[in-house]
């Protein structure tokens, strides 16, 4: 491999509904970082994946063209082409891989392969690394619409990261029970950003949600997965893994039992007319025109179901990190752009004194910029993508 001449990486993103192209230098400074949203799933409540490719092929030339017009830099300038290989939809996934392929081709620059997951938390560490440099092992949450995880990360002595999975939602994530709840009281699609700032309306301890206790020990493992486990003397069995589909059942009952579901269908019908639906969630107009059709019920259930989700997910981010004495916390994902989240989180870990990361909001969500920076400590150490590389929807990180 020839040297590292400017430490440019060009990051492509399509593993869900953004398709995102990045340019980043030395996996820390961001030159550009172009995100194309796709509105067109608003209206189904959730990504169709046959519209997510649709919609990948259309953004995915203006995108990469805009994130090097902004960087003002040129194909000859790069040291290499970063793509997410999975996880993530099958035929999004193509899009990206396919055109990072021609790119690195034709312009004579590795490929190198990023695990979606493991972007998420180098959204984090592209700003906030310096801090961590003696945090061993760092406990990293990523948790977003479609992943809720919890991984021991270790520093590797190439520069790279080693991560070890010791939990795991085993039913919805965080951010899709988010998204069905909301749905189910007919608000606009992504529905955490609209839960969490219409939350901040209603009585967070109006309605008592609670989750059931997991069995931690050996929880989700196979016959097989447990046998390789127990080969090795140094395997901590302990696990923390998490469950959102009961707390989506409830806030459903109590929709039932307390008849709410009349005014939840005339409240969105006049929602979709006022074109909050098609409005971007920090819309400020949108948000009030829809504060104006809610009742109090309504909200008062919004708050109490995100301090019980935002409370669950802090409890067990502690007692992880107590378990396994993790030095520091990261958190990423499209969820850690949430408020309480993020100040049940700060505060918890100011009283134990235990360094704690979000990335920033722009680098929350799905974006190419943490492909890029994640794949900085792989170009230093030569792990290049082969040229045979396809997407890997179930990819598994650690």
């Amino acid at each position: 491999m020839e040297s590292v001449r400017n430490g440019l990486i060009l990051g492509i993103e399509s593993s869900c509904d953004e398709t995102s192209a990045a340019i980043v230098r030395n996996g820390r400074e961001v030159l550009a970082n172009v995100v194309a949203s796709q509105l067109v799933h608003a209206d189904y409540g959730g990504v169709v994946p046959e519209l997510a490719s649709r919609e990948h092929l259309r953004a995915i030339v203006p995108v990469v063209r805009e994130a090097m017009h902004l960087a003002n830099v040129s194909y000859e300038q790069l040291d290499a082409v970063a793509v997410t290989e999975g996880p993530g939809l099958a035929g999004a996934l193509l899009v990206g891989i396919t055109f990072a392929k021609a790119v690195s081709l034709a312009a004579e620059r590795p490929l190198i392969a990023v695990n979606h997951l493991e972007g998420h938390i180098h959204a984090v560490l592209m700003e906030a690394e310096a801090s961590f440099a003696a945090a061993d092992p760092l406990l990293a949450l990523v948790v977003s619409g479609g992943h809720t995880h919890l991984y021991l990360a270790h520093p590797t002595d190439d520069g790279t990261w080693r991560y070890r999975n010791v939990g795991k939602t085993l039913d919805d994530a965080a951010g899709e029970a988010y998204d069905k709840v909301a749905k189910l009281l007919g608000l606009p699609y992504p529905g955490g950003p609209w839960m969490d700032a219409l939350a901040a309306h209603g009585d967070p301890k109006a309605v008592p949600f609670t989750f059931a206790q997991i069995k931690q020990k050996a929880s989700g493992r196979t016959p097989v997965k447990l046998a390789r486990e127990l080969a090795s003397a140094q395997e901590d069995m302990q696990r923390f893994d998490l469950s959102f589909s009961g707390i989506k059942t409830a806030v459903r009952r109590y929709v039932e039992l307390h008849e709410m579901r009349p005014r939840i269908a005339e409240r969105e019908a006049v929602l979709r007319a006022a074109g909050v639906f098609t409005a971007k969630p920090g819309d400020a107009e949108a948000r009030n025109e829809a504060l104006r059709h809610l009742d109090q019920e309504t909200l008062d259930l919004i708050a109490s179901f995100q301090a019980s989700v935002t409370g669950y997910l802090t409890r067990t981010v502690l007692a992880a990190s107590e378990h396994f004495e993790a030095r520091g916390l990261v958190v990423s994902g499209g969820v850690a752009a949430n408020r309480e989240l993020r100040r049940a989180l700060t505060d918890a870990a100011r009283q134990r004194v235990l360094p704690l990361s979000f990335p920033s909001i722009a680098l929350s969500t799905d974006n190419a910029a943490m492909i890029a920076a994640a794949a900085w400590p792989k170009l230093l150490a030569g792990q290049f993508a082969e040229d045979t590389l396809e997407p890997v929807p179930q990819l598994r990180l650690g």
